[in-house]
Order: structure tokens, then sequence, then C-alpha cells
């Protein structure tokens, strides 16, 4: 299968204003995440929750244009903003990226795309504004796909296979095909009106958002899928204290299904019709993560993400109905059975990014479970029970002859696949579920790791940089689903 991924991004300078950099600029966010393996921005600034804001977290003079940082940048000429005392405008970035696949659909970390054969295009632009503390950003994102067929999941095989592949195609809405003919389709986007304080920002945004310190993936909260309307409070620089520093978010948002059938709807085995229909309802998403970088060690930072999905339907009315990020993690402490009844999905996930400035490197870990553990115990006796991980690592050879030049090498393990455990103890594959059968999606996209349920994904990366430009290559091995289909 050949795949061509073009990202073409144009942009007037831009001055000093408090925009946010979208999830997905890749090539900028790894320029600002190598400047601080580099020792030339705040080492306290964590990468972990995104988007981020370079000019009001790094004192950047530009969001879109990382060298901006350095002492010898010069002063940037502002072409497409308009400024008074109180009010300020300008124009955003247009972005064009294109995608083609000869043969199959895919597509990780992509946003708004859809896994689709073919050519296809996103084209974004959009205004910034601010008034005070109040900042309105309108970035939509279009879509156009050919969504070619292909071959997909064999039809020929045997009822039973059928049978056994809906016992996870219906506790998760991953349409193998986003209907007939070409797909187009327009998004809110980059867009947000926010209130902002000094560190702190309260708002509704239909922005990505990126939770974690992977590079490649993330467990519970990527640029998989299309953004979703969410309320948020985070912070949008480190809140500093006597004991270190801080980035914290939580939302409250909206999902939404894809509209579309898993293949072979039409099939029944042993007189029952394999397709379960989903319910008609949208799901309520609540999630929080929080990072902290201990005063005593630089450049080391953990925390703790977690969110919960329930149908609006079986939505109650209490707190911890609305809030469900507050309530203990374990089980016993939240009635065991009663907490099945809530019919909701849980995920929370540990993590830690070193960075060793001196080394010009970093590692980082996380580590998540999708599953309340009953007791501690429970938790020590089978940590590995419902887990996934991503561990890796980045490394940049600065040149010594010119500072602007470097190669950057970064590895990265994504382990989703279940353990034996699950051979003798009950464990849904990530990201589907029982009860909440639209599973960890929205608009037929996983939220968390591209490669979806049941899948291990190995990256390697070797590139050359200078400055905004880079050539490298990327080696990546894929195991898909193989949670369903090591136990065919």
């Amino acid at each position: 299968m050949s795949r061509i991924y073009i990202l073409l991004i144009f942009f007037f300078p831009i001055t000093i204003l408090a925009q946010s950099l979208p999830v997905g600029t890749k090539i900028i966010e790894d320029n600002y995440r190598m400047a601080q393996l580099l020792g030339e921005i705040d080492s306290s600034v964590s990468f972990t929750s995104r988007p981020f804001y370079p000019t009001l977290s790094l004192h950047s003079k530009s969001t879109f244009y990382p060298d901006s940082i350095f002492k010898d940048s010069g002063e940037l000429t502002d072409y497409n903003s308009k400024q008074s005392q109180n009010f300020k405008f300008q124009l955003l970035p247009i972005a064009i990226q294109e995608q083609f696949n000869s043969h199959h659909p895919y597509g990780i970390n992509d946003g708004s795309m859809i896994p689709s054969r073919g050519f296809q295009t996103m084209l974004s632009a959009g205004i910034y504004a601010e008034y005070g503390p109040l900042k309105i950003q309108f970035q939509p994102e279009v879509i156009y796909a050919q969504n070619k067929s292909y071959s997909g999941f064999p039809l020929d095989y045997s009822d039973e296979f059928w049978a056994q592949y809906y016992n996870y195609l219906n506790k998760i809405d991953l349409p193998e095909k986003f209907g007939e003919g070409s797909y187009q389709k327009a998004f809110w986007g980059q867009s947000s009106i926010r209130m902002n304080f000094r560190a702190l920002s309260i708002g509704i945004s239909t922005e990505n958002l990126w939770w974690g310190p992977g590079m490649r993936n993330s467990l519970l909260m990527s640029n998989n899928a299309p953004g979703f309307k969410h309320l948020t409070f985070n912070t949008i620089k480190p809140l500093r204290s006597k004991i270190g520093s801080f980035e914290a978010q939580i939302i409250a948002g909206r999902l939404t299904s894809s509209g579309y059938n898993p293949p072979g709807a039409d099939k029944k085995y042993q007189g029952r019709q394999l397709f379960v229909p989903k319910p008609q309802d949208w799901r309520y998403i609540n999630g929080a993560i929080i990072s902290y970088q201990p005063k005593w060690v630089p450049g080391l930072f953990v925390g703790l993400a977690r969110s919960f999905i329930i149908y609006n339907q079986d939505l109650g009315k209490g707190i911890t109905d609305y809030l469900p990020v507050i309530i203990p993690f374990e089980k016993k402490n939240v009635g065991d059975l009663d907490e099945d009844k809530k019919k909701r999905d849980q995920y929370a996930s540990v993590f830690m990014r070193w960075v060793w400035v001196e080394s010009h490197g970093e590692i980082y870990v996380e580590y998540g479970k999708n599953d309340h553990a009953v007791n501690l115990r429970d938790l020590l006796h089978e940590p590995e029970h419902a887990r996934a991980y991503i561990v890796g690592l980045k490394k940049v050879f600065p040149f010594a002859a010119d500072k602007n030049k470097a190669i950057m090498f970064n590895l990265e393990l994504t382990q989703l696949e279940n353990t034996k455990t699950s051979t003798i103890r009950a464990s849904e594959y990530w990201y589907s579920h029982y009860q909440v059968r639209d599973g960890y999606t929205q608009m037929g996209q996983v939220l968390g790791s591209g490669i979806g349920s049941g899948s291990n994904l190995q990256t390697a990366q070797v590139s050359y940089v200078r400055k905004l430009n880079s050539i490298g290559v990327v080696f990546e091995r894929q195991l898909h689903n193989n949670d369903f289909f090591m136990n065919q």
C-alpha cells in the first residue's frame, strides 16, 4: 500500500497574541519540544496538556514562529493584524493538509479527516480577536475525501466468524467505510471562546485536545478524531508554587456518533440478526488531567488523566454524575455494583516525562487502565489487567558548528492488546464497552490512540532538522486488533 501525506501551512508573520497552537501542527510542536531539550525554552512547561499557548507560557513573540523565542530572532513585522488599546484582531494561518491512500484507508492523528481510500484534503483558516480578557478564535475545517471502495472484512467468512466479529463491532462505533461515494463535511475545527485571567482560562471550545507525554500516541485524548464541543477550565501556562509548578484541565463535553453502520449489517447467525442498532443518543464526556513539576527535580513531570463517558439518557442529576472524575478510583469505594448500574465507561492513566537538558533528551511513559480496580490489593496483585501503556524516548544531537541544525531521534512503543488475565477475568477491548456501545469514539474515530482497540505499534523516527525544515524517515510496525484475531 502506498500512501502520501502532505501538510502545507501558509501564514504571515504574527505578533504576540494569545491564540492557541492547534494540536496537530506537528512541525511547529516538535520544534518547540526540541528547543526545550536544547535548553532554549522554559523547562517547566510539560507539553502533556495541549493545545498550549507559546506566547503566554514561553513568552514567544509569535505562536507560529518558534524561532521568535530566541534572543537573536529579531522583531517580527506584523502584516495581518489590527490592534487598538483594548481590541486586537488578526487572520490565522491557512492550512492545507493532503492525504492519498492507494489501497486501504489509513490515518492516525489527522483530526477531522477520515480513514479513506483515495485522495483526501482538509482546508483550515480563520480569525482571532481579543478584547480584554475575552478571546475568540474561529478556525473551521472543511474536509473532502474521495472515499473509494475497497476490499474490507471478507464477506465470504463464515457466519460464525462474523458473529464473533460482531461481539466487538456492537460495542464500538468504528465504521469500515463512511458512506458511499465522496465524503464532504465542515467542522467548527480549532475554534473557541474563552475568558482568560492570568494563568487560568474558562470557555467553550471544539479544539482537539492531547493529554499525556506521547508523541505518536496518547491513551486518553489525541487529535485522531474530530474535535468535540466541550466546556473547559484549564491553565494556559504553568501555575507556580513553592513546591513546583502545575498544569491542569477539566472538561465536560458532547460526543456524537458517526451515523454509519458497520460492515455486514444484514448478516444473521442461527436466525439472529448480528447487528444490534446503537442508541440514537449523544454521549456525555467528563475528563480531567493534572501534571506536576517538582521544584527539586528540574525536568521531571508526573501526572494523572481520567475520563468518563455515558449516554445522555443514562446521565443522572447529581454532582458525581456530571463530575465523575472526582469519585474514588477503587470500585469498593463507589459501591461496586452501584457503579456498574451507572452504565458509564472509565479510562484513567498515570504518566511521567523526564527532560534531561544537559543530554538533550527525554524519556516518557503513560500507563492506563480502562476499568476500576476493586481495591488496592487488586491493583497491586494484577496491575496488568485491563491495562495499556506507551513508552518512548527522544534524543537530539545538535551540530556543534550550527545550533540551528540537529539530528533528532524518536522511539515510541504503544501496547493496547489485552494481557492473559482477560482469559480468566472479563475485560473489554480498549475503547469498546458493553453498556456505552458507541465506545470511546467521536464521529466514528477513537478519541485516544489512533491504532485502535487491541492494537500495538512500534515507531522509530530519524530526522535532520534545520529550524522549521525537517527531512527524515519513519519506520512503523503495527499489529491490528490482535485481541480479536488471537481469540479466533
